[in-house]
């Protein structure tokens, strides 16, 4: 047998350096080849599997198969209906938020359907993964628990067991010893994922794997692993809130649009079907400096509060802090704020926050942010029954954003009268009066702080 020999993987496509470089050279990504040690690159004596048979894609198109019901509407939610068998998924998220939570309950979900389900930790220990399913109520005869790290034990107990659904939990501490690599390494990850792969389309059992992420908060491992895939799940929340959301990165068989909200209590995570109320349930009206927007997570409208903090300060350089909205989007309306609607704010230290925990990456939350600063320097609070949705532009206009009709019908659902909107907007639901601005000074002195403005 060949000595092993050391190798440098990108840990970012996967692609092999014969020494080490300050970047890779395939996808140029900077620090990322990572040592190893290899020895065979498979197994002496391995056979190909025969080859495929091609035929009318007329004739493929009546092979799609039925998604299967997790039994969680959040989860169905963002897979479109359900796991698809022979489809292989991957979940990732920071330690704590959940992951393995949810994929525990789901699995307890399809067993309980009388489907035999798979769930493989190797991470933690069986006895562990027991008393967190005693903790959550989880009780199903057809759902298997195993404790194991090796892959070709893994494939065995999916033979023995014949499962419809599998979870790995998780595919970073899962090993191949015909691989060579050490568990944890590029090659591991990428060997054992491939193997997961084909075991998955060969049988049409639905594999499930939890990854770990970066600091960054992107999946950990090659990025080849995203590229073999069908799914690639984010679930994402702050330890600290008991909010939890599911996102879709990718999604071969629909949406990528899904928002699944989540809330973490005593019995694990129970799916919320009303998060606008859910945001809005503690908010006090008449403060100065919350502002209500109606903004679009995918396709889901939510509601949440933005709120505002102003605060004199001697310093020369005084603080600027957003959290649950970009820094950038926040130094550039309090630009346009002292440029063209005349606030003050350079000798501040102004604060934005989205309460609840929640992260609002788009742009139609601009003018909420505006109202909210502008309530909070001024002392003038916004009439508790205004919600503000509007891009904000570098020349003070107002511009609009996408689906306003569906974020207006949410606002007016939960019981809103106003609205403060670009002109260009759609006109308003039934009960909801619109108070159309063009630019942000007409939003802030005419609209937003008058309490009889008269609608456009």
């Amino acid at each position: 047998m060949a000595r092993p020999r050391t190798i440098y993987r990108c840990s970012e496509c996967g692609a092999d350096a014969p020494k080490w470089m300050g970047w890779c050279t395939a996808c140029e990504a900077s620090g990322t080849l990572m040592e190893e040690f290899v020895g065979h690159a498979g197994p002496a004596g391995a056979v190909l599997a025969p080859p495929s048979v091609p035929r009318p894609i007329t004739e493929a198109v009546g092979d799609a198969v039925a998604p299967v019901p997790t039994g969680d509407a959040e989860l169905d939610r963002v897979l479109g209906g359900g796991l698809v068998p022979g489809s292989v998924t991957v979940v990732g998220g920071e330690p704590g938020t959940g992951k393995s939570t949810l994929l525990l309950q789901a699995l307890a979900s399809v067993a309980a359907g009388g489907q035999a389900c798979l769930y493989v930790t190797a991470e933690e220990s069986a006895r562990q993964v027991a008393l967190r399913a005693e903790r959550l109520g989880v009780c199903a005869p057809a759902l298997w628990l195993v404790a194991e790290t090796s892959l070709p034990h893994i494939v065995g107990h999916v033979d023995a067991l014949a499962p419809a659904v599998v979870v790995v939990d998780s595919i970073q501490t899962v090993h191949d010893p015909e691989l060579g690599s050490g568990p944890g390494s590029v090659g591991q990850v990428r060997g054992c994922a491939q193997r997961l792969v084909a075991e998955a389309k060969s049988r049409g059992v639905s594999v499930v794997m939890v990854g770990h992420v970066t600091k960054e908060g992107g999946l950990a491992g090659p990025r080849v692993l995203e590229h073999l895939v069908d799914t690639v799940l984010s679930f994402e929340g702050d330890r600290h809130h008991a909010l939890r959301m599911l996102r879709a990165a990718k999604h071969r068989f629909g949406s990528t649009h899904e928002l699944g909200l989540f809330e973490m209590g005593e019995a694990g995570l129970v799916g919320v079907p009303d998060p606008s109320a859910l945001f809005l349930a503690d908010r006090l009206p008449g403060v100065p400096g919350s502002v209500v927007a109606p903004v679009l997570d995918g396709q889901r409208p939510l509601l949440v509060e933005v709120q505002a903090l102003v605060v004199p300060s001697a310093v020369p350089a005084p603080r600027r802090t957003a959290q649950g909205v970009d820094g950038g989007r926040l130094a550039q309306v309090l630009a346009v704020l002292e440029r063209h609607a005349g606030l003050d704010v350079g000798r501040a230290e102004v604060h934005v926050a989205v309460a609840g925990g929640v992260r609002v990456q788009e742009p139609g939350v601009d003018l909420a942010v505006a109202l909210a600063v502008a309530s909070a320097a001024t002392g003038r609070p916004v009439p508790a029954d205004l919600v503000a949705c509007g891009d904000v532009g570098l020349g003070g206009e107002l511009r609009q954003v996408q689906r306003t009709e569906r974020r207006l019908a949410e606002a007016a659902r939960l019981g809103f009268a106003r609205a403060v909107v670009p002109r260009s907007a759609p006109d308003a639901p039934a009960g909801l009066r619109l108070d159309r601005a063009a630019s942000i000074a007409e939003a802030i002195h005419h609209q937003a702080f008058a309490p009889q403005a008269v609608a456009s």
